[in-house]
């Protein structure tokens, strides 16, 4: 599969904004590919289906999750917006047929993180949060730190992101909390 036969794939699935930050976190991890060593090609392709599913209604991406025999744990069923990384990696897998346990991995925990992530997952990951067009408070700062070292942008963006969920009362996933653990010990 080429970045143009994903391009077709996605491009009728989302709205001209989704569209936009798909290709810009696919040209951000390509970049960060050549940085740090990852494969290039892959991380273009996994940057650019990241959401494929993203903009699916929630009932069809859980019929999605529940067809394919994955339980959600009660903190995924209360996140339904963690819901798209979980049907789009079986969408790919299954649908398009991609069988690269690099790049399903890479859109399976581009939100959430995890504990002992690839190369190319940490370069998705981080590529999500500094697509050219991402605006919050705290991006140019993310930026600069990814540039330094992609461990060293995790931790910003996951801290971010968990006193993001405790401050609106939310649930953070155990897969995010493991990665920030990760990276702290490993500071």
């Amino acid at each position: 599969m080429t970045v143009e036969d994903c391009i077709k794939i996605i491009k009728p699935r989302m709205g001209e904004k989704r569209f936009i930050h798909s290709v810009n976190v696919s040209a951000e991890a390509v970049r960060l590919s050549q940085k740090y060593g990852a494969n290039a090609e892959k991380a273009a392709i996994a940057g650019m289906l990241h959401d494929v599913t993203k903009e699916t209604p929630l009932e069809e991406q859980l019929q999605i999750i529940k067809d394919n025999g994955i339980i959600l744990s009660n903190v995924q069923k209360s996140a339904p917006k963690l819901w798209h990384a979980i049907s789009g990696y079986i969408y790919i897998k299954t649908i398009l047929g991609i069988n690269d346990t690099e790049i399903l991995d890479a859109v399976r925990y581009h939100t959430t993180g995890r504990e002992n992530m690839s190369l190319l997952e940490k370069v998705v990951f981080v590529a999500d949060f500094i697509g050219a067009e991402r605006d919050y408070d705290g991006v140019e700062k993310m930026r600069k730190k990814a540039e330094k070292g992609l461990e060293e942008a995790m931790l910003f963006g996951t801290s971010f992101s968990i006193k993001d969920l405790l401050g609106r009362n939310l649930t953070v996933d155990p897969n995010t909390v493991a990665l920030y653990n990760e990276l702290v010990l490993n500071k």
